[in-house]
């Protein structure tokens, strides 16, 4: 397998992993990607060029809570056993009392990680997803396991889900939503109004998992992403979001999916790489 290297490892060594809050897992796993490729690069490239950031995140030292770069997990096998084997990595994380930081890959991963907090024991908990695809298909082009399915899965096994900056949905999914109460705000309505915060609902879970699809930020900040769709929301609409979520509930875990490298252009993987930085600063300062 090929070896990756430590998440900030210009600037701090591997520690042990009960000594690390914040436990990287790399799942460089990409099959049913529909439209540009290279999900399976976006894991190394993020570890790779996290070696340039600053300890210093403007705001906190998120390295200080610890941060364990976990081997990445085997995507070499057929899809279901991939799947088994993102559960029982992100399972053995949480038992661990560390929170997964999931570096993807195409967003069926995301399937993977919630099998494994289901199967460490946490069985009350929501996701709030960041996307500009609803991923809410019963299946993509026959494919239960699709990127495009993603959501739904989750929703089939009783999660409650908040989908933000969603632009790009069939029929199907905007029924589906309707039907089984998926709450949503698209990006027609997040970003024209700049909102930087949503409320969630006093009966959404206390424990949330969340999920940022690349491709749920707008390619004039990501163009590196498989499927690209104008209209998505900008880099501090995205932090503000995701930290008016951690000022209401517990982050269990989260995942940066989606993240395509294009060779010769480095600063989106620098971006991916400060961006996953700072969601962990965030989850620091909103912790205690």
């Amino acid at each position: 397998m090929e070896e990756y290297p430590i998440f900030l490892g210009s600037e701090i060594e591997q520690p042990e992993p009960h000594n690390a809050m914040f436990h990287v897992l790399p799942v460089p796993y990409e099959k049913s990607v529909s439209y540009g490729g290279g999900t399976a690069l976006g894991p190394n490239a993020i570890l790779q060029a996290s070696w340039q950031l600053e300890e210093w995140d403007g705001k906190s030292k998120p390295c200080d809570e610890g941060i364990y770069t976990c081997e990445p997990v085997d995507c070499s096998v057929a899809p279901q056993q991939v799947i088994d084997n993102i559960a029982k990595a992100t399972a053995d994380i949480i038992k661990s009392g560390a929170m997964p930081v999931v570096l993807g890959g195409e967003h069926t991963v995301t399937y993977g990680v919630i099998k494994g907090l289901r199967d460490a024991g946490i069985d009350d908990f929501g996701i709030v997803q960041i996307d500009a695809h609803a991923d809410l298909r019963q299946a993509y082009e026959g494919d239960f396991l699709s990127h495009a399915s993603v959501m739904k899965r989750a929703v089939d096994m009783g999660i409650p889900l908040y989908q933000l900056g969603i632009r790009a949905y069939c029929e199907e999914e905007m029924a589906f939503r309707d039907e089984f109460g998926v709450l949503y705000q698209d990006a027609d309505e997040l970003v024209p109004n700049r909102i930087q915060s949503i409320e969630l609902p006093e009966d959404f879970p206390q424990k949330v998992f969340f999920t940022l699809d690349i491709d749920g930020m707008d390619p004039s900040v990501f163009p590196s992403t498989g499927t690209p769709v104008p209209g998505g929301l900008d880099w501090y609409q995205t932090l503000n979001l995701f930290e008016s979520v951690a000022k209401q509930r517990e982050i269990i875990g989260f995942d940066i999916m989606e993240f395509a490298p294009i060779e010769g252009f480095h600063a989106y993987d620098f971006s991916a790489s400060l961006l996953t930085y700072k969601l962990m600063g965030i989850v620091q300062r909103n912790r205690y």
